[in-house]
């Protein structure tokens, strides 16, 4: 009776054991991962003065916050770390910190913020850079 009683007790608590639960992704968080993926090709599409990228993932005024105050540059390097992420009001708030380094005519020139990418829309555009422009030319 106890070899017995102790092997149900085994089988039971490998029973239990063995499933695995699944988690559903939630669309909060593939609307985030999407963002993510955004705002890397934007960055992507900047460094390469790929216009007609931009332009696919900006809206219009998106788009002139890019360029706008684009300066003249021979290479630009920019790192973006993802720090926060918002949805309110069918609106996506991106907190982005990035670091910069600009080359122009040998002169090295490095600039850092926090930016917040806005973004709207299905599929997902840029619309609105607040805060700290990544996409111009630091200030000496």
């Amino acid at each position: 009776m106890r070899k017995t009683a102790l092997f149900l007790f085994i089988l039971l608590i490998l029973i239990s054991c063995g499933k695995k639960e699944v988690k559903q992704v939630s669309q909060e968080s593939k609307t985030s991962i999407e963002a993510f993926a955004l705002a890397e090709s934007i960055k992507i599409a900047f460094i390469k003065n790929d216009t007609i990228a931009l332009q696919k993932n900006s809206s219009e005024e998106g788009y002139k916050d890019i360029t706008a105050n684009k300066k003249g540059f021979d290479t630009v390097e920019l790192t973006f770390t993802p720090r926060w992420v918002e949805i309110e009001n069918n609106q996506i708030f991106v907190n982005i910190a990035w670091k910069s380094t600009w080359i122009t005519s040998g002169r090295r020139t490095e600039g850092r913020g926090m930016a917040v990418f806005v973004m709207d829309g299905r599929p997902l555009k840029l619309t609105k850079i607040l805060r700290s422009n990544p996409f111009v030319y630091p200030e000496e």
